[in-house]
């Protein structure tokens, strides 16, 4: 380790003696207070997310959903579950929630866990909700990937440690419009060659048809025009940063053509987390264990004067009964607060933030916040004890600065020291 006691060029001092000065006034408790929180809740809390009361969907709600509920769904190919809906209504609930309670004036993006379904969402017998993760005000691929990162975290907890993430990306509006064209030429041309049912789902909607697993729509499918192919060269590039955070967090995955959400609201990238253990009896029974979609195109559509960026990720697995379910009202406080700076520190900070949760190390994270000075404002608040950062220089020497708040003197560590070192910092803070 390097030990330095010059301050990052980074890092605002005045802010940091702010900071400090507060925690000399009024000693912070070891633990913050939570409502809306479960056990399993606890790993979204680590990535960032804040556990609340899951919305009502009202009759307007409803209403407003009535003509984007047909095809709201993902087609499952195991028969056991059929068509998985995507829940249109509980998305138009979080907007409207997000509106009413000016969530926009808070800082960007707004992550969110709910323990349990919207109120009043549709009931099915066919799969089993577990929980639903949100990030409104975020337009950047890191929020997918700290979705996924955290879903799998969550799965891990239940049990399911081999797992693949399915994906796909219909774009933005235009991307969506030119396919949506492409397509409906091709099923047109091959209209005679389809069963009665293909040519159902095709009158439905030929997205219907395009995500169907139906035997007898297998082949046509098979050679059908794919969205990733009329993708405009922003959308292109937020795929292709999505895969780079999978890569770089060793997460298996695989392009799914037709992973295909509402096109009515559904916009850019669309994924699935299966179940892929060998070994898991379970498999046949339950194959999709998580779908997330990106619904940047709905408020819009709900006569909002801007678009709201917003993507989630619900949960569909069985409820083990090992306590992951119980109650929690206080977590331990976060001893540091993790920022960081260009898309090389991103790509390979889930990880590393992985492995600090693993070590029951606490820490505040802003990962889904793209600026700088966003990020260093929200963590100022929480006035944590020290503070890690990782520019581009560090990534690429795969370095950590850990940095005192109060003393402002700093160590440059390895990342393979990194929990051990924070190990060290944690018991020091416990005997003071």
């Amino acid at each position: 380790m390097n030990k330095q006691n010059n301050k990052p060029e980074v890092i605002t001092p005045a802010s940091h003696t702010h900071a400090s000065a507060a925690r000399a006034k009024k000693p912070q408790s070891p633990f913050i207070p939570y409502e809306h929180l479960d056990k399993i809740g606890e790993v979204a809390v680590y990535y960032g997310f804040t556990p609340m009361k899951s919305p009502t969907i009202t009759k307007l709600d409803l209403d407003t959903a009535k003509d984007i509920l047909e095809g709201d769904f993902i087609d499952d190919e195991t028969d056991k579950h059929g068509k998985l809906p995507l829940h249109a209504e509980e998305k138009i609930a979080l907007i409207r929630t997000y509106q009413e309670q000016n969530m926009n004036t808070l800082s960007q993006p707004v992550m969110l866990y709910f323990k349990e379904p919207a109120r009043g969402a549709r009931k099915t017998h066919k799969y089993h909700r577990y929980a639903d993760l949100e990030i409104i005000g975020s337009s950047g691929s890191i929020a997918e990937a700290t979705l996924i990162q955290t879903g799998r975290a969550m799965l891990a907890e239940e049990g399911y440690t081999k797992t693949l993430v399915e994906i796909n990306s219909v774009g933005d509006r235009d991307s969506i419009a030119r396919f949506t064209r492409e397509l409906i030429n091709y099923y047109r041309k091959n209209i005679n060659t389809m069963s009665p049912e293909c040519r159902q789902m095709f009158k439905r909607d030929p997205f219907e048809l395009l995500g169907s697993h139906h035997e007898s729509c297998k082949e046509l499918n098979a050679r059908a025009p794919r969205a990733m192919d009329f993708l405009s060269e922003t959308s292109r590039r937020n795929l292709e940063d999505v895969l780079e955070y999978l890569e770089a967090l060793k997460i298996p995955y695989s392009l799914n053509n037709g992973l295909i959400g509402n096109r009515k609201y559904c916009t850019e990238t669309i994924f699935a987390i299966v179940n892929v253990d060998p070994d898991d009896k379970t498999v046949k029974d339950q194959r999709i264990l998580g779908i997330g979609v990106r619904y940047n195109g709905l408020a819009k559509r709900l006569n909002a004067k801007r678009d709201i960026q917003g993507v989630g990720l619900s949960l569909l697995i069985k409820e083990s009964g090992l306590g992951l379910r119980k109650p929690v009202t206080k977590v331990k406080r976060p001893i540091a607060s993790f920022i960081q700076l260009g898309l090389e520190s991103k790509l390979i900070s889930l990880e590393i933030i992985e492995q600090l949760r693993q070590a029951k190390i606490p820490l505040y994270l802003s990962l889904a916040k793209d600026r700088l000075g966003a990020q260093v404002s929200t963590i100022e608040k929480h006035q944590t004890p020290y503070m890690l950062v990782m520019g581009k220089k560090e990534a690429v020497d795969k370095t950590v600065i850990v940095r005192d708040t109060d003393t402002h003197s700093q160590d440059i560590v390895p990342l393979e020291e990194l929990v051990k070192y924070m190990k060290k910092v944690e018991a020091q803070l416990l005997k003071k």
